[in-house]
Protein backbone atom coordinates (compact mmCIF):
# COMPACT_ATOMS: atom_id res chain seq x y z
CA UNK A 1 0.00 0.00 0.00
CA UNK A 2 0.98 3.11 -1.01
CA UNK A 3 1.48 6.93 0.87
CA UNK A 4 -2.19 7.61 -0.06
CA UNK A 5 -3.35 4.51 1.49
CA UNK A 6 -1.51 4.97 5.23
CA UNK A 7 -3.11 8.29 4.95
CA UNK A 8 -6.51 7.03 4.52
CA UNK A 9 -6.38 4.63 7.14
CA UNK A 10 -4.96 7.36 9.37
CA UNK A 11 -7.84 9.25 8.33
CA UNK A 12 -10.28 6.31 9.72
CA UNK A 13 -8.41 5.40 12.84
CA UNK A 14 -8.56 9.14 13.27
CA UNK A 15 -12.54 9.17 12.64
CA UNK A 16 -13.32 6.76 14.66
CA UNK A 17 -11.27 8.23 17.66
CA UNK A 18 -12.95 11.23 17.24
CA UNK A 19 -16.23 9.52 17.29
CA UNK A 20 -15.52 7.70 20.50
CA UNK A 21 -14.05 10.66 22.67
CA UNK A 22 -16.26 13.12 21.23
CA UNK A 23 -19.57 10.64 22.48
CA UNK A 24 -17.86 10.00 25.58
CA UNK A 25 -17.70 13.37 26.39
CA UNK A 26 -20.99 14.59 25.61
CA UNK A 27 -23.51 11.61 27.21
CA UNK A 28 -20.80 13.08 30.58
CA UNK A 29 -21.67 16.41 29.47
CA UNK A 30 -25.36 15.93 29.35
CA UNK A 31 -25.86 13.56 32.31
CA UNK A 32 -24.78 16.19 34.57
CA UNK A 33 -27.16 18.46 32.82
CA UNK A 34 -29.96 15.83 33.31
CA UNK A 35 -29.21 14.20 36.39
CA UNK A 36 -27.49 16.71 37.89
CA UNK A 37 -29.10 19.91 36.92
CA UNK A 38 -32.25 19.12 36.05
CA UNK A 39 -32.47 20.02 32.33
CA UNK A 40 -34.30 16.80 31.04
CA UNK A 41 -35.71 18.72 27.68
CA UNK A 42 -33.83 15.93 25.26
CA UNK A 43 -35.34 16.30 22.12
CA UNK A 44 -34.76 20.24 22.44
CA UNK A 45 -31.66 20.08 23.19
CA UNK A 46 -30.77 17.99 19.85
CA UNK A 47 -31.90 20.46 17.82
CA UNK A 48 -29.69 23.05 19.74
CA UNK A 49 -27.08 20.70 19.39
CA UNK A 50 -27.77 20.95 15.37
CA UNK A 51 -28.47 24.72 14.73
CA UNK A 52 -25.05 24.91 16.78
CA UNK A 53 -23.61 22.59 14.25
CA UNK A 54 -24.74 24.17 11.36
CA UNK A 55 -23.48 27.28 12.18
CA UNK A 56 -20.43 26.37 12.81
CA UNK A 57 -19.89 24.51 9.36
CA UNK A 58 -21.28 27.70 7.61
CA UNK A 59 -18.68 29.48 9.01
CA UNK A 60 -15.90 26.67 7.87
CA UNK A 61 -17.61 27.49 4.49
CA UNK A 62 -17.56 30.88 4.62
CA UNK A 63 -13.44 30.59 5.16
CA UNK A 64 -13.59 27.96 2.65
CA UNK A 65 -12.46 25.14 4.46
CA UNK A 66 -14.54 22.66 2.73
CA UNK A 67 -16.78 23.11 -1.03
CA UNK A 68 -20.57 23.57 -0.85
CA UNK A 69 -21.69 20.66 -3.55
CA UNK A 70 -25.74 20.77 -3.88
CA UNK A 71 -27.29 17.69 -4.99
CA UNK A 72 -31.02 16.46 -5.03
CA UNK A 73 -32.82 19.01 -2.99
CA UNK A 74 -35.29 15.81 -1.70
CA UNK A 75 -33.17 13.63 -1.20
CA UNK A 76 -31.76 16.12 1.45
CA UNK A 77 -34.61 16.88 2.76
CA UNK A 78 -36.05 13.67 3.38
CA UNK A 79 -32.69 12.47 4.71
CA UNK A 80 -32.78 15.50 7.04
CA UNK A 81 -36.22 14.91 8.27
CA UNK A 82 -36.01 11.46 9.10
CA UNK A 83 -32.98 11.80 10.58
CA UNK A 84 -34.86 13.61 12.84
CA UNK A 85 -38.22 11.28 13.34
CA UNK A 86 -35.76 8.56 14.34
CA UNK A 87 -34.44 11.08 17.72
CA UNK A 88 -37.79 11.39 18.52
CA UNK A 89 -38.79 8.17 18.29
CA UNK A 90 -35.88 7.22 20.23
CA UNK A 91 -36.43 9.76 23.16
CA UNK A 92 -40.54 8.72 22.73
CA UNK A 93 -39.19 4.42 23.55
CA UNK A 94 -37.44 5.71 26.45
CA UNK A 95 -40.42 7.44 27.79
CA UNK A 96 -42.70 4.50 27.05
CA UNK A 97 -40.40 1.71 28.22
CA UNK A 98 -37.89 0.74 31.19
CA UNK A 99 -34.57 1.65 30.63
CA UNK A 100 -33.89 -2.10 30.40
CA UNK A 101 -36.60 -2.67 27.18
CA UNK A 102 -34.84 0.57 25.50
CA UNK A 103 -31.63 -0.85 25.70
CA UNK A 104 -32.77 -3.72 24.04
CA UNK A 105 -34.29 -1.31 21.39
CA UNK A 106 -30.35 -0.52 20.51
CA UNK A 107 -29.17 -3.39 20.50
CA UNK A 108 -31.58 -4.40 17.87
CA UNK A 109 -30.14 -1.76 15.57
CA UNK A 110 -27.25 -3.99 14.52
CA UNK A 111 -29.46 -6.83 13.23
CA UNK A 112 -31.76 -5.15 12.19
CA UNK A 113 -29.28 -3.46 10.14
CA UNK A 114 -27.58 -6.73 9.31
CA UNK A 115 -30.72 -7.47 7.30
CA UNK A 116 -31.75 -4.91 5.78
CA UNK A 117 -28.42 -4.78 3.90
CA UNK A 118 -28.47 -7.83 3.12
CA UNK A 119 -32.05 -8.08 1.56
CA UNK A 120 -31.48 -4.37 -0.19
CA UNK A 121 -27.76 -4.01 -0.98
CA UNK A 122 -27.06 -7.82 -1.15
CA UNK A 123 -24.35 -6.97 1.43
CA UNK A 124 -22.84 -10.56 2.85
CA UNK A 125 -21.63 -11.31 6.19
CA UNK A 126 -19.37 -13.89 6.83
CA UNK A 127 -20.08 -16.63 9.79
CA UNK A 128 -17.36 -15.38 11.74
CA UNK A 129 -18.39 -11.61 11.42
CA UNK A 130 -21.91 -12.52 12.51
CA UNK A 131 -21.06 -14.61 15.46
CA UNK A 132 -18.47 -12.10 17.03
CA UNK A 133 -21.71 -8.97 16.58
CA UNK A 134 -23.62 -11.66 18.78
CA UNK A 135 -20.85 -11.78 21.14
CA UNK A 136 -20.57 -7.92 21.19
CA UNK A 137 -24.52 -7.96 21.65
CA UNK A 138 -24.97 -10.54 24.54
CA UNK A 139 -22.26 -8.62 26.36
CA UNK A 140 -23.33 -5.26 26.28
CA UNK A 141 -26.77 -6.83 27.05
CA UNK A 142 -25.35 -8.58 29.91
CA UNK A 143 -23.79 -5.07 31.00
CA UNK A 144 -26.55 -3.05 30.64
CA UNK A 145 -30.04 -4.64 30.57
CA UNK A 146 -31.62 -5.16 33.43
CA UNK A 147 -35.52 -5.05 33.40
CA UNK A 148 -37.93 -5.44 30.44
CA UNK A 149 -41.18 -4.59 31.34
CA UNK A 150 -43.31 -4.82 28.29
CA UNK A 151 -46.23 -3.14 26.79
CA UNK A 152 -47.90 -2.03 23.40
CA UNK A 153 -47.29 1.50 22.81
CA UNK A 154 -43.67 1.17 23.71
CA UNK A 155 -43.20 -1.68 21.51
CA UNK A 156 -44.73 0.14 18.71
CA UNK A 157 -42.36 2.98 19.45
CA UNK A 158 -39.31 1.08 19.81
CA UNK A 159 -40.18 -1.00 16.44
CA UNK A 160 -40.48 2.41 14.56
CA UNK A 161 -37.44 3.62 16.05
CA UNK A 162 -35.26 0.68 15.08
CA UNK A 163 -36.68 0.83 11.92
CA UNK A 164 -35.94 4.60 11.02
CA UNK A 165 -32.80 4.76 12.87
CA UNK A 166 -31.56 1.31 10.43
CA UNK A 167 -32.80 3.58 7.41
CA UNK A 168 -31.07 6.70 7.91
CA UNK A 169 -27.59 5.38 9.00
CA UNK A 170 -27.76 3.53 5.99
CA UNK A 171 -28.61 6.82 3.77
CA UNK A 172 -25.94 8.25 5.48
CA UNK A 173 -23.49 5.59 3.70
CA UNK A 174 -25.40 5.50 0.70
CA UNK A 175 -25.96 9.24 -0.49
CA UNK A 176 -22.12 9.84 0.06
CA UNK A 177 -21.46 7.22 -2.48
CA UNK A 178 -23.78 7.63 -4.54
CA UNK A 179 -23.70 11.67 -5.12
CA UNK A 180 -19.96 11.17 -4.27
CA UNK A 181 -20.46 13.89 -0.99
CA UNK A 182 -17.86 13.94 1.71
CA UNK A 183 -19.37 13.80 5.56
CA UNK A 184 -19.11 17.40 6.41
CA UNK A 185 -20.98 18.26 2.81
CA UNK A 186 -24.04 15.86 3.66
CA UNK A 187 -23.88 16.86 7.46
CA UNK A 188 -24.32 20.53 6.41
CA UNK A 189 -27.24 20.37 3.97
CA UNK A 190 -29.33 18.10 6.23
CA UNK A 191 -28.82 19.70 9.50
CA UNK A 192 -31.09 22.69 9.06
CA UNK A 193 -33.84 20.09 7.95
CA UNK A 194 -33.22 17.99 11.32
CA UNK A 195 -32.98 20.94 13.79
CA UNK A 196 -35.95 22.35 12.17
CA UNK A 197 -38.13 19.29 12.86
CA UNK A 198 -36.87 18.79 16.16
CA UNK A 199 -37.13 22.45 17.02
CA UNK A 200 -41.02 21.64 16.31
CA UNK A 201 -41.70 18.47 17.68
CA UNK A 202 -38.46 18.99 20.63
CA UNK A 203 -40.89 21.21 22.71
CA UNK A 204 -44.18 18.99 22.76
CA UNK A 205 -42.89 15.74 22.67
CA UNK A 206 -40.07 17.01 26.30
CA UNK A 207 -43.23 18.10 27.68
CA UNK A 208 -45.10 15.47 27.10
CA UNK A 209 -42.53 13.19 28.52
CA UNK A 210 -41.40 15.34 31.57
CA UNK A 211 -44.58 17.53 32.64
CA UNK A 212 -42.36 20.62 32.03
CA UNK A 213 -41.89 23.61 30.00
CA UNK A 214 -38.41 23.98 28.55
CA UNK A 215 -39.44 27.51 27.93
CA UNK A 216 -40.21 28.60 31.70
CA UNK A 217 -37.32 26.11 32.88
CA UNK A 218 -34.87 28.18 35.63
CA UNK A 219 -31.54 28.72 33.12
CA UNK A 220 -29.40 29.58 35.87
CA UNK A 221 -25.42 30.33 34.83
CA UNK A 222 -24.37 26.66 35.30
CA UNK A 223 -27.53 25.12 33.28
CA UNK A 224 -25.95 27.72 30.36
CA UNK A 225 -22.67 26.94 30.44
CA UNK A 226 -23.10 22.94 30.32
CA UNK A 227 -25.99 23.76 27.41
CA UNK A 228 -23.19 25.52 25.99
CA UNK A 229 -20.41 22.81 26.35
CA UNK A 230 -22.83 20.46 25.02
CA UNK A 231 -23.85 22.48 21.72
CA UNK A 232 -19.65 22.68 21.46
CA UNK A 233 -19.16 19.03 22.02
CA UNK A 234 -22.03 18.21 19.14
CA UNK A 235 -20.45 19.93 16.61
CA UNK A 236 -17.26 17.03 16.83
CA UNK A 237 -20.24 14.18 17.52
CA UNK A 238 -22.83 14.89 14.16
CA UNK A 239 -19.26 15.49 11.97
CA UNK A 240 -18.01 12.36 12.99
CA UNK A 241 -20.67 10.31 12.92
CA UNK A 242 -21.37 11.16 9.62
CA UNK A 243 -17.75 10.67 9.18
CA UNK A 244 -17.55 7.13 10.67
CA UNK A 245 -20.89 5.55 8.37
CA UNK A 246 -19.53 7.25 5.44
CA UNK A 247 -15.76 5.56 5.77
CA UNK A 248 -16.78 2.38 7.01
CA UNK A 249 -20.54 0.86 7.67
CA UNK A 250 -23.73 1.68 9.31
CA UNK A 251 -22.58 -1.29 10.95
CA UNK A 252 -19.61 -0.99 11.95
CA UNK A 253 -20.71 2.56 13.71
CA UNK A 254 -23.40 0.95 15.56
CA UNK A 255 -20.01 -1.67 16.65
CA UNK A 256 -18.32 1.94 18.10
CA UNK A 257 -21.31 2.98 19.59
CA UNK A 258 -21.46 -0.17 21.88
CA UNK A 259 -17.97 0.53 22.88
CA UNK A 260 -18.83 4.12 23.78
CA UNK A 261 -21.69 2.35 25.86
CA UNK A 262 -18.84 0.50 27.79
CA UNK A 263 -16.53 3.28 28.17
CA UNK A 264 -19.28 5.48 29.14
CA UNK A 265 -20.35 2.95 32.00
CA UNK A 266 -16.87 3.06 33.09
CA UNK A 267 -15.92 6.66 33.37
CA UNK A 268 -19.59 6.99 34.61
CA UNK A 269 -18.06 4.81 37.81
CA UNK A 270 -14.70 6.43 37.79
CA UNK A 271 -15.92 10.26 37.72
CA UNK A 272 -19.36 10.17 38.66
CA UNK A 273 -18.92 7.20 41.37
CA UNK A 274 -22.33 5.32 39.64
CA UNK A 275 -22.72 1.70 40.75
CA UNK A 276 -21.01 -0.68 39.36
CA UNK A 277 -20.68 -4.55 39.74
CA UNK A 278 -19.46 -7.62 38.50
CA UNK A 279 -21.94 -8.04 35.90
CA UNK A 280 -21.47 -4.70 34.54
CA UNK A 281 -17.62 -5.50 34.45
CA UNK A 282 -18.30 -9.25 33.02
CA UNK A 283 -20.57 -7.50 30.09
CA UNK A 284 -17.89 -4.99 28.90
CA UNK A 285 -15.22 -7.90 29.15
CA UNK A 286 -17.75 -9.97 26.95
CA UNK A 287 -18.26 -7.27 24.49
CA UNK A 288 -15.14 -6.33 23.92
CA UNK A 289 -13.91 -9.75 22.95
CA UNK A 290 -16.52 -9.44 20.48
CA UNK A 291 -15.80 -5.85 19.20
CA UNK A 292 -11.95 -7.24 18.85
CA UNK A 293 -13.06 -10.26 17.06
CA UNK A 294 -15.15 -8.30 14.70
CA UNK A 295 -12.30 -6.01 14.34
CA UNK A 296 -10.25 -9.05 13.13
CA UNK A 297 -11.99 -10.98 11.02
CA UNK A 298 -13.07 -7.95 9.26
CA UNK A 299 -9.67 -7.08 8.60
CA UNK A 300 -8.88 -10.82 7.27
CA UNK A 301 -11.79 -11.06 4.71
CA UNK A 302 -11.60 -7.47 3.55
CA UNK A 303 -10.66 -7.78 -0.41
CA UNK A 304 -6.93 -6.52 -0.93
CA UNK A 305 -6.98 -2.57 -2.49
CA UNK A 306 -5.34 -2.52 -6.01
CA UNK A 307 -1.76 -1.15 -5.71
CA UNK A 308 -2.63 1.56 -8.73
CA UNK A 309 -6.23 2.35 -7.99
CA UNK A 310 -6.71 6.38 -7.83
CA UNK A 311 -7.48 8.19 -4.61
CA UNK A 312 -10.76 9.09 -5.48
CA UNK A 313 -11.93 5.77 -6.70
CA UNK A 314 -10.52 4.12 -3.10
CA UNK A 315 -12.79 7.18 -1.20
CA UNK A 316 -15.74 6.02 -3.84
CA UNK A 317 -15.81 2.41 -3.03
CA UNK A 318 -17.76 1.12 -0.35
CA UNK A 319 -16.41 -1.64 2.03
CA UNK A 320 -19.10 -3.47 3.69
CA UNK A 321 -17.01 -4.91 6.79
CA UNK A 322 -14.49 -2.49 7.30
CA UNK A 323 -12.75 -2.78 10.87
CA UNK A 324 -13.55 -0.94 13.73
CA UNK A 325 -9.83 -1.28 15.46
CA UNK A 326 -7.45 -1.94 12.83
CA UNK A 327 -3.03 -2.03 13.02
CA UNK A 328 -2.64 1.49 11.11
CA UNK A 329 0.31 -0.44 8.60
CA UNK A 330 -2.30 -3.07 7.77
CA UNK A 331 -2.92 -3.21 3.81
CA UNK A 332 -6.20 -5.63 4.07
CA UNK A 333 -8.72 -2.41 5.55
CA UNK A 334 -11.16 -1.18 2.26
CA UNK A 335 -13.34 2.10 2.78
CA UNK A 336 -14.44 5.87 1.61
CA UNK A 337 -14.88 8.67 5.06
CA UNK A 338 -22.11 11.31 12.47
CA UNK A 339 -28.03 11.39 19.09
CA UNK A 340 -27.54 9.91 21.34
CA UNK A 341 -25.95 7.21 21.19
CA UNK A 342 -24.78 5.61 23.61
CA UNK A 343 -27.17 6.93 26.45
CA UNK A 344 -27.08 5.38 30.08
CA UNK A 345 -30.58 6.16 31.78
CA UNK A 346 -31.14 9.58 29.03
CA UNK A 347 -31.99 9.60 25.49
CA UNK A 348 -29.61 9.62 22.49
CA UNK A 349 -28.47 13.12 21.65
CA UNK A 350 -27.35 12.86 18.27
CA UNK A 351 -28.30 12.50 14.81
CA UNK A 352 -27.17 9.48 15.41
CA UNK A 353 -26.78 9.05 17.72
CA UNK A 354 -26.82 11.58 18.88
CA UNK A 355 -27.14 9.34 18.57
CA UNK A 356 -23.28 10.11 22.18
Amino acid sequence: MGVTGEKFQLGTVGALSLSVVSSVSIVICNKALMSSLGFTFATTLTSWHLLVTFCSLHVALCMKLFEHKPFDARTVMGFGVLNGISIGLLNLSLGFNSVGFYQMTKLAIIPCTVILETLFFRKKFSRNIQLSLSVLLFGVGVATVTDLQLNAVGSVLSLLAIITTCIAQIMTNTIQKKFKVSSTQLLYQSCPYQALTLFIIGPFLDGFLTNQNVFAFDYTPQVLFFIVLSCLISVSVNFSTFLVIGKTSPVTYQVLGHLKTCLVLAFGYVLLHDPFSWRNILGILIAVIGMVSYSYFCTKEAPPKPTEASPQLNQVKENESDPLISDSLSTAENGGSAGNDEPLKVPMWSSKYSKA
